[in-house]
């Protein structure tokens, strides 16, 4: 088959590392040669297309990549028009803030009236201040935000925060959310080559088990028939647990679960005290 498919992913910095890393934790085998802009896949007709974050949704919805890869924040600026939000993906999570001077009042977005906030999202900002029924003057920077309260640029910023550590060091302080964002996988109206097709079918499929898995455990223990709605409830985002005879014991069973959300040693502690015994926990890889 000559047709290949595209997927957009960002050109570097950690979006990027983590995009290739989903990609191969799919299953698929990513040459990296001397060309920094197209990576082939080894096994499958899919080619990767890497380019800066905010030309993906572009590339996209023009149909020269048939997905792409790329931070909600940076489809919530730009717009989404004719794309297809197809899965949060479940890395690069972040919050975009809106961060005023330590000391400096603030009782909601009412309190931004009248002021002057720089940001690198002035359309998302602009939504927001919108929303809240609030005029204020957005100053749009193209980076560092954070310092511009301290230039008497502005009197607050929007701009996206991961642990806080930069706003820290500025002297800001975040005190309100304008909007959550994670990587998440786009495509377009179509897929260029019909062709492709089941390709595209299996690259959501492969996408949503990588997905689904991170983070889950697999849990297995022993424990009494009494103690098993004790022990349903402990396990941490897991639905109805796999229950089996235990040979030679009619009053235990094994207990087999698939844990959505962390298990932390809190959480086995509590099912040992509950009556489990034999407790194991492991990774998951994959899961369809």
């Amino acid at each position: 088959m000559s047709a290949r498919l595209r997927i957009a992913v960002q050109r570097g910095g950690r979006l990027g590392t983590k995009s290739l890393e989903l990609v191969e934790s799919a299953g698929f085998r990513v040459m990296r040669g001397a060309n920094d802009l197209l990576y082939r896949v080894e096994n499958a007709p899919i080619d990767l297309l890497c380019v800066r974050d905010d030309d993906i949704p572009t590339f996209v919805e023009d149909g020269v990549a048939d997905f792409g890869i790329v931070g909600r924040n940076v489809l919530e600026e730009r717009g989404v028009g004719g794309l297809t939000e197809v899965m949060p993906l479940g890395f690069g999570r972040c919050d975009m803030k809106i961060a005023v001077p330590a000391g400096r009042a603030y009782s909601g977005a009412e309190s931004l009236r009248g002021l002057r906030i720089a940001t690198t999202y002035p359309r998302t900002l602009s939504r927001f201040l919108e929303r809240a029924g609030v005029e204020a003057e957005i100053v749009s920077m193209r980076g560092a935000v954070e310092v511009a309260p301290r230039l008497k640029l502005a009197q607050a910023i929007c701009d996206l925060v991961s642990t806080g550590a930069t706003l820290e060091a500025n002297g800001l302080v975040a005190v309100d959310t304008v909007m959550r964002s994670e990587a998440v996988l786009i495509r377009g109206a179509r897929i260029a080559d019909a062709e492709l097709a089941h390709v595209a079918e299996s690259i959501v499929q492969r996408f949503r088990g990588v997905a689904a898995s991170q983070g889950a455990k697999y849990v297995m223990m022993n424990a009494p028939k009494a103690s098993l709605p004790e022990i349903s409830r402990i396990l941490p985002g897991a639905g109805a647990p796999t229950v089996t005879p235990l040979a030679g014991n009619d009053d235990a069973v094994a207990v087999h679960a698939v844990c959505q959300e962390s298990v932390f040693w809190e959480t086995l502690e509590a099912l040992r005290a509950a009556g489990a015994s034999a407790i194991l926990v492991l990774p998951i890889e994959k899961m369809m």
